[in-house]
């Protein structure tokens, strides 16, 4: 299958258009347009405050069409999408191919993904600790299964803040399309997480503990950053100088944990939805992108 996806670290300057289905299609419920329309959107936690910005100003543009928003993780989504009791799904994840199958079992059609923003992936800590940056090897040895860095100080610093020396591992649970894109990109496609984390349901939540949690390290979309954390810097290898998580580093590839945020439908999407993805991927929608602390795919028009 074909999907319409923009590689990591390359803003296009063409704006994706969905090809309308004729007849009826997966997204029928909410194609057929006048008044009351709905289209529901469930998934990822990372995207739900920019989804949700994205239906309250599309409302704007349709007053007469409501945006049902919903987060749960990007699992869910998926799995709604394959049941077919939404219309999209936001994933901050690929869709596995089992998962592919299944939406085409299930309706007969093929799932279609639009990128519609880049997120590079923050590593936080407590704005006490004084460690500037890590290692994707050090971030293993941190998360994974088998991992044999427990304290703060064999990252090589003294964190005064931390009475134990501790390291505290906070982390998303499974269903989420964050923890799935973590583990892939740090840990390998074989190796686990290490048992005895705090597993927080939400982007925010992570954020937020690390705030109030000297000892901790958690990760999260860039977009969540509050007073009381600080980002680190990643590197690929021990001893690299690290990069930060910026707009410009997801943008130019350097920054090594960047991803890609998607929208799925069943098949093509037709009327309503599609309009609403177009209009997502047009210049509004990717202001909203630029504004919530995401990357746009699509070029500002000069």
């Amino acid at each position: 299958m074909a999907f319409r996806l923009i590689p990591v670290g390359i803003l296009a300057s063409v704006l994706f258009g969905a090809t309308s289905c004729s007849g009826a299609g997966p997204n029928e419920s909410a194609s057929t347009g006048g008044s009351g329309a709905l289209i529901r959107i469930t998934g990822s936690d990372t995207m739900v405050n920019l989804v949700q910005a994205w239906a309250e100003n599309y409302k704007r543009v349709r007053p007469e069409l409501s945006v049902q928003v919903a987060g749960g993780g990007s699992g869910v989504g998926i799995a709604s999408l394959i049941d077919g009791i939404l219309d999209i799904a936001a994933s901050s994840r690929e869709m596995a191919p089992d998962e592919i199958e299944r939406v085409k079992q299930r309706s007969g059609a093929e799932p279609n993904g639009f990128t519609v923003g880049l997120d590079a992936l923050a590593v936080y800590v407590h704005q006490d600790n004084p460690l500037d940056g890590t290692s994707i090897e050090e971030l293993a040895e941190i998360y994974g299964d088998g991992g044999q860095i427990v304290r703060w100080s064999q990252s090589g610093v003294k964190n005064a803040a931390c009475a134990s020396d501790e390291i505290i591992r906070v982390s998303r649970q499974n269903n989420s399309g964050t923890y799935v894109y973590f583990r892939e990109a740090v840990l390998g496609q074989t190796r686990e997480f290490k048992l005895g984390s705090i597993d927080q349901s939400g982007s925010k939540d992570v954020v937020a503990l690390v705030s109030r949690t000297p000892c901790a390290i958690g990760y999260s979309g860039m977009a969540y950053a509050v007073p009381g954390v600080r980002t680190l810097r990643i590197s690929t290898k021990k001893g690299e100088l690290g990069v930060a998580p910026t707009v410009e580093s997801a943008v130019n590839g350097s920054y090594p944990i960047s991803r890609p945020l998607y929208l799925y439908t069943r098949g093509d999407p037709t009327g309503p939805v599609k309009e609403f993805i177009d209009w997502v991927l047009g210049e509004d929608g990717q202001r909203i992108v630029r504004d919530i602390g995401y990357v746009p795919v699509v070029k500002k028009a000069e």
